[in-house]
């Protein structure tokens, strides 16, 4: 159901750190919203988040997979299928006929990894499909092309599952989603599930494509928090997710890296190993006495109006996984802007 990897090649090491960090920070910012904010605000979080991906990818990735001369409710349900499983995700696809496909995401839940499934309201799953499955109509200039939602993981279902159906009316918008529990699914065939096309999609490619697919929720949401929450309640928000992830990660991600030793210099290394996997431009840098690294831009959020109000939240990640790294050191950080363009830069204190 999920395309298979290998990570034995150096270079994927140190882009499955990256995406491991990414995936975690996506699912604990957004449990933190609900612990700290409350259902309501966390709902808004995803439906924003989903919504900008949607009009941010959806279009493009249809042709980049080569889906947008099949049947509308098909090609939807073949494109979460594809662009999910080249992330990493569980997930199944079903064709039922030209107006009517499946799609099923089985536990274990990519978004909700582990037991964060257990934290996560239904009205906080259901705001990813009003978010994206529910627009995908309105995109495709397809007005009687809804999503019917048959079961919701956190509910207690097995999965996350529904279907893309166009009817023979056109639809209001509060008909787009529609939730059918307890209706019956086909059943998935794993040898009939859809390839990406071999010749644009080749094994390097596509594992690239799980350390992308973390960036780009990470990317979509931090702004997203700072918009909906406001940017100081929000940013604060971030920020102690962050840091919680950094300190929790830190030992798989410097396994992943094969970091020696807790001294500075050892943290100046794997912090620009992380910046360069993510496709930072970053170079060393020492400055009095103290090692560090500095930062042209920021890929991450590249365009993003509120990327340098996002930035303490985010660096709040590097800061976590220090606490763990050495909590005898302390991390120095500068965030300023130069030209149209950021000029970040690290040091790690004794």
């Amino acid at each position: 159901m999920a395309i298979a990897y290998s990570d034995t090649a150096p270079a994927h090491r140190p882009w499955r750190a990256v995406e491991t960090l990414y995936h975690a920070y996506l699912t604990g910012l957004i449990l933190s919203v609900v612990t700290r904010c409350g259902e309501h605000d966390a709902a808004e979080v995803v439906f924003h988040t989903f919504r900008r991906q949607q009009q941010a990818l959806f279009l493009p990735g249809l042709a980049k997979l080569g889906l947008r001369e099949l049947p509308d409710a098909v090609a939807c349900a073949q494109y979460h299928y594809l662009s999910n499983a080249m992330g990493g995700v569980k997930v199944a696809y079903a064709r039922e006929s030209d107006r009517k496909a499946w799609v099923r995401y089985p536990p274990p839940r990519w978004i909700w990894a582990g037991t964060a499934v257990c934290g996560v309201p239904a009205a906080v799953s259901a705001a990813m499909l009003r978010g994206w499955h529910a627009h995908n109509g309105v995109t495709l200039d397809n007005p009687q092309l809804g999503f019917v939602c048959t079961g919701q993981t956190v509910e207690g279902h097995p999965g996350l599952e529904g279907y893309y159906l166009e009817y023979d009316h056109e639809l209001a918008p509060e008909e787009r989603l529609r939730f059918s529990l307890g209706e019956a699914a086909p059943p998935y065939d794993p040898a009939a599930m859809p390839r990406p096309p071999a010749a644009d999609w080749p094994p390097e490619r596509l594992r690239k494509a799980m350390r992308n697919y973390a960036m780009a929720y990470v990317r979509t949401i931090l702004p997203v928090v700072l918009d909906v929450l406001g940017p100081e309640r929000g940013g604060a928000v971030a920020a102690h997710a962050a840091r919680l992830i950094g300190m929790q990660f830190y030992d798989e991600v410097a396994a992943l890296l094969e970091v020696r030793g807790t001294d500075a210099g050892a943290f100046a290394a794997l912090l620009a190993a992380l910046l360069v996997a993510q496709g930072e431009d970053v170079q060393p840098m020492e400055e009095r006495g103290a090692p560090g690294v500095r930062m042209r831009g920021w890929r991450l959020l590249a365009g993003e109006p509120m990327a340098r109000a996002a930035f303490p939240a985010w660096n709040a990640l590097w800061e976590g996984a220090l606490a763990v790294h050495n909590r005898a050191l302390r991390l120095e950080a500068t965030c300023d802007e130069s030209g149209d363009a950021l000029d970040i830069g690290w040091r790690v204190v004794a």
